[in-house]
């Protein structure tokens, strides 16, 4: 992941600060052990020793839980942090005969498919009963299961819904819709090329308009106005104009899960509104890495990362939508974070086959 720029918004990017700094250092270690590989006391057994967590920087859970964890399994935890999700994809296949752990969590779909076909991940025995509904969002050719869906969030565009009231101008609702010239110097959304959320737009617009439509029409959006960001982190808290910074663009590329994260202190709603018909699904994945020191115990970290403790924390901890069925959304994202009911998809086969080609169209169209 080249640096992913913090993805998540709000409160997630502030609960992520901790860890972004430390992945400065690319790794970090919690509980008792420390470390930045697969450790040389790992026992290859259940019930003891080092289970090494590959990730990526916004990897964040509540406090106490991985100490809950080490405590009741007997395993110590370490955490070996990349930037993104490409950049931890680039580095499982570069180490691959020399693994940098145990377990990875963090591949999205958009990257899922180069682990499966290099060989970075294996099956593992995952009994959690939240691997049924992971099952739902197995990888398409994985048939024998060494990614384990943990969790997904819907990208998409938002909005400053108290920018348009205040101005007078009507919100765009569609794709299409940010052509309009009333649009026009409006939208700040990341590059993709240094960014997941970002490459993720340039997927829903494959998805929307396809191979012969999506290039011309991010011509079209940069020729009415389009700024590109370094990150999402820049075009939210920087550019966008609900994001903190007094930016000057009411529109941005976020996540669904944003709004809850704008209801003013003492406010009753958001302050912004998720587009839902512009939005592309990540599927965020884990597995054992091939030639891992100590496969049970990577094996029992994803039961973990399936448990209903740590499904129930990830919409707080990392602004992701869990899995699992058991469990409750917050409130409020019940109430102002839906998810898209048919977002725009692209297999994880075609994006693996043609994402460097894509990246490189997509320069060469709105960079030049």
């Amino acid at each position: 992941m080249t640096p992913r720029t913090t993805r998540r918004p709000g409160a997630r990017a502030l609960a992520t600060a901790g860890a972004a700094a430390l992945a400065l250092t690319a790794c970090s270690a919690v509980g008792s052990g420390s470390g930045s590989g697969a450790s040389d006391d790992a026992t290859g057994t259940a019930g003891g020793g080092t289970v090494t967590l590959v990730t990526h920087e916004s990897f964040a859970l509540s406090e106490g839980l991985l100490e809950q964890f080490e405590e009741e399994s007997g395993l110590t935890v370490e955490v070996v942090q990349q930037a993104d999700a490409g950049a931890l994809a680039n580095q499982l296949v570069l180490t691959k005969d020399a693994p940098l752990g145990d377990v990875v969590y963090g591949l999205d779909n958009a990257f899922a498919t180069r682990a499966l076909d290099e060989g970075v991940v294996v099956p593992a025995d995952v009994t959690a009963p939240a691997a049924e509904d992971a099952a739902r969002y197995a990888v398409e050719g994985d048939d024998d299961g060494a990614l384990t869906a943990v969790d997904y969030s819907d990208v998409c565009v938002n909005v400053d819904t108290a920018w348009f009231a205040e101005h007078g101008v009507p919100e765009p609702t569609t794709l299409e819709s940010l052509l309009d010239p009333a649009y026009r110097d409006l939208l700040v959304v990341p590059d993709p090329v240094t960014s997941s959320p970002g490459l993720a737009f340039v997927l829903a617009t494959i998805g929307a308009f396809g191979e012969d439509g999506w290039v011309d029409y991010w011509a079209d959006l940069r020729d009415n106005g389009l700024k590109v960001a370094d990150g999402w982190s820049e075009a939210y808290y920087t550019d966008f104009t609900a994001g903190g910074g007094d930016g000057p663009r009411p529109i941005v590329l976020s996540y669904a899960s944003s709004p809850p994260a704008t209801v003013p202190e003492g406010g009753t709603e958001p302050t912004t509104r998720a587009l839902l018909d512009t939005c592309f699904r990540q599927v965020e994945y884990a597995g054992v890495l091939a030639g891992a020191d100590n496969p049970e115990g990577g094996a029992q970290l994803i039961d973990f990362l399936l448990s209903d403790a740590v499904q129930a924390d990830l919409p707080g901890s990392m602004y992701v939508y869990p899995v699992s069925t058991a469990v409750e959304l917050p409130e409020e994202w019940a109430r102002w974070a839906p998810l898209a009911e048919e977002p725009f998809e692209v297999a994880p086969a075609d994006i693996d086959a043609h994402r460097e080609e894509w990246l490189a169209t997509w320069s060469d169209t709105v960079v030049g």
